[in-house]
């Protein structure tokens, strides 16, 4: 493989997860803690994880996540954030809206062929006619028409799919540039590259187009997310932990289509005091380390 394909590699990667650091819960009702047994709603498994303490199922590696989550806040902080708010200051929304469409369609295969692999033959069906309408009418993606004959976007990937199929989600994975992740989402990677249609444009005009168009499309994910990023800074006492808390609910969210089963609340309030918030299932406090 060549050097050029391999940087695209890298960029779609990063153009992929670059936003995990950033992502909020959308909702307070969706609790994915992996201390838990839940069922998936599309096809009844059931995704079991132990019981035993979180801090030591939930995250097994918090030793080496927290110095590889330092490093690369540090690089967000020297580097990206400022490009990023650059970028925001002077491009303006509407120039931003296309750029981000354009680099979404681009993924946008994966979308429709996880839709399809999770059984959701309608919603794939559509995901698929929105990516070649929104390619040829939408210009590559620049414009979206698709949503004006009501194909709606969605979003779907190999980690949600084999959380359908019922693949446990056990550990948090915090990889270095690249964001959250866990023991689930990292086999959905090849994936994501192989369903992207930059990687393919890397075999066809080469590193001089598609390093720029990786590197743009990496800016362009980090602005999107700046004030999120910034409310977390702001309001986490944490930020480690509120990052990976965020990460476990919002992937849930997603495999479950924001409709998690009731099951996964009653577990929150069974046999507790609700006036006490000390439960390590809430990881307000990071893991103790283990004495040598």
């Amino acid at each position: 493989m060549k050097p050029s394909y391999l940087n695209t590699i890298f960029l779609i990667l990063f153009t992929a997860l670059a936003a995990g650091c950033a992502t909020a819960p959308k909702e307070d009702s969706s609790n994915s803690f992996p201390n838990k047994t839940t069922k998936s709603a599309a096809n009844n498994k059931e995704i079991k994880s132990s019981d035993e303490d979180p801090c030591l199922q939930g995250d097994p590696y918090e030793k080496f996540n927290r110095r590889f989550y330092e490093v690369t806040e540090d690089i967000d902080r020297g580097i990206f954030e400022p490009v990023a708010d650059t970028y925001i200051e002077n491009i303006p929304d509407s120039v931003r809206e296309s750029v981000g469409n354009f680099y979404s369609n681009l993924a946008y295969p994966n979308v429709a062929l996880n839709a399809l692999l999770q059984g959701k033959v309608k919603q794939g069906v559509g995901d698929s006619l929105r990516f070649i309408v929104n390619t040829t009418v939408g210009l590559g993606g620049i414009f979206d028409p698709a949503a004006s004959l009501g194909l709606e976007k969605h979003d779907e990937d190999f980690g949600q799919t084999l959380g359908v199929w019922g693949v446990d989600n056990k550990s948090y994975m915090y990889i270095p540039i690249l964001g959250p992740s866990s023991n689930r989402d990292l086999i959905g990677l090849p994936v994501t590259i192989a369903s992207n249609m930059l990687f393919y444009a890397g075999f066809f005009v080469g590193a001089p187009i598609t390093v720029p168009l990786g590197l743009l499309a990496a800016v362009d994910k980090r602005a999107q997310h700046t004030e999120q990023m910034r409310i977390r800074d702001q309001a986490a006492l944490d930020r480690y932990i509120f990052t990976r808390e965020a990460y476990w609910q919002y992937r849930e969210n997603l495999v479950f289509d924001g409709k998690p089963p009731t099951e996964a609340y009653d577990s929150l309030f069974m046999d507790e005091d609700l006036s006490d918030t000390s439960d390590t299932r809430y990881f307000k406090e990071p893991c103790p380390e283990k004495s040598s």
